[in-house]
């Protein structure tokens, strides 16, 4: 009977311990999968430099996107502004524009890059009108550069009709798009250390300083955050697009329509960013550093690759790459240096993500005439 009890107590102590260890493994999946989830109507999450993407929701619908907008007007602006610096009036028509507002006043003399941060930190959307206006003459012609931007950086889904975002017909873009809209504004200095920005002072022309302090939440509480936007309208809801830049692998995260915006744009980039690292997959080649040569001064010449292919990849994706060599046993002198002799491709599953020749790296020269004479009288 003590021995039944006894068993009947073991027993009881296991199935509770293996209760623990079950409950605790599930929550950590849970936690896992809550990281890498999003309420957000759409999101996409993709390495800069690449423009892969690492995580996405419904990246291609088409929404509003409030005041994120103005990261298209920014970098519009600074690539068509001849002079950052020089001050000029602020044109009537941006005076009173509805929303959010530097509350410009007729007669004020700014430069483009102080409403450039006033732009970016405060989210005026007076100093959107009043930068069209300066440096395009009128925001619809500034309009059209800013579609015009959209066929220069590829994006095939996003349509600008006004330069701050509030909700107008034909004014939508996605999360993917904005995304790559982002990643190519980033590459540019001066729009980075705008978006950068925590707090700054500007001075109009009589003198008056502005104070602007940005509004983008995560600049003051996500390590390696740069940037960049947020917005919202009732149509949009509240938008963001946020980036870091850690261990070489600038990561922008886009959310449209999420109220917890700043939360799970901070979840999503973190676990990306312990997801993901960037490689250099051409550090993987096997590639023979050597090959035969027929009728050669020497019996081997070297070959090799001119490129690198940077990558971001999972700890799992790296050890599923594919290398496939194409290139023969030998080659016949004579040969240039940097003659294309095979090539090489790397395959993630069947997806092909970089492919590139395989050269010589040195001129492979014929035989001498002296060489050719020994080659005969020895086979005498």
């Amino acid at each position: 009977m003590r021995k039944i009890k006894k068993l009947f107590l073991v027993s009881l102590i296991f199935a509770l311990c293996f209760s623990f260890v079950f409950l605790g493994v599930t929550c950590l999946v849970q936690s896992t999968t809550y990281a890498m989830q999003t309420s957000a109507k759409s999101c996409a999450v993709i390495e800069a430099e690449t423009g892969r993407v690492l995580f996405s929701k419904n990246q291609n619908q088409k929404l509003p996107m409030a005041s994120t907008t103005k990261i298209m007007t920014a970098i519009t602006a600074i690539e068509n502004c001849k002079d950052l610096d020089e001050k000029f009036v602020v044109s009537k028509k941006a005076i009173g524009v509805p929303g959010t507002s530097l509350y410009l006043r007729e007669g004020d003399e700014y430069s483009t890059r102080d409403l450039l941060y006033a732009l970016m930190l405060i989210s005026g959307n007076d100093a959107s009108v009043a930068i069209a206006e300066h440096v395009a003459g009128s925001t619809s012609e500034f309009v059209t550069l800013m579609n015009d931007m959209t066929k220069k950086i590829g994006v095939k889904n996003t349509h600008f009709a006004n330069t701050h975002g509030l909700d107008a017909d034909g004014h939508y873009t996605t999360a993917y798009d904005l995304a790559r809209i982002t990643a190519y504004a980033l590459k540019n200095d001066t729009f980075r250390e705008i978006v950068s920005t925590k707090n700054i002072k500007i001075v109009n022309g009589k003198g008056e300083n502005r104070y602007l302090k940005n509004k983008n939440k995560l600049l003051f509480t996500l390590e390696d955050c740069i940037g960049v936007k947020t917005g919202f309208t009732d149509d949009a809801g509240r938008c963001l697009v946020s980036a870091v830049d850690k261990n070489g692998m600038k990561l922008v995260c886009v959310v449209l329509n999420c109220g917890p915006m700043f939360e799970e744009s901070a979840i999503l980039l973190k676990e990306c960013g312990n997801l993901y690292k960037l490689y250099d997959l051409t550090e993987f080649y096997e590639i023979d550093e050597t090959i035969s040569v027929v009728d050669g001064a020497k019996k081997f010449a070297k070959i090799g690759t001119k490129g690198e292919f940077v990558y971001p990849l999972t700890e799992k994706e790296k050890d599923n790459l594919r290398f496939v060599y194409t290139y023969p046993k030998e080659i016949e002198a004579p040969m240039k240096k940097g003659q294309e002799i095979g090539n090489v491709e790397i395959f993630l599953g069947n997806d092909l993500l970089f492919s590139e020749k395989i050269y010589t790296i040195e001129e492979v020269k014929p035989k001498s005439l002296l060489q050719r004479m020994q080659d005969f009288f020895s086979q005498w």
